[in-house]
């Protein structure tokens, strides 16, 4: 295990919504570091990871599309159509 400098726990402290990074100056190796708790969830054995069938892609599609109608018609200060 590595221990993080101070300056690291500054620079992970200040981060946004995206995980932080780190280079291996050596290898210009990107790696992206988790929490552990985020790390086993994507690693848990009922994580689905397998490729996407066409129905789940038809309902994120609908989803995204309901949302982004949602927030347009926020943005105009109106309710969104009814189907």
């Amino acid at each position: 295990m590595i221990e993080l400098t101070d300056e690291q726990i500054q620079s992970l402290a200040s981060v946004g919504d995206e995980p932080p990074r780190a280079v291996n100056p050596r290898t210009k190796e990107t790696f992206v570091l988790l929490r552990v708790e985020e790390y086993e969830r994507l690693t848990a054995d009922d994580y689905d990871d397998s490729p996407w069938t066409r129905e789940e892609m038809e309902a994120a599609a609908w989803e995204t599309s309901e949302r982004r109608e949602r927030e347009e018609a926020g943005q105009a200060g109106q309710q969104p159509e009814q189907q």
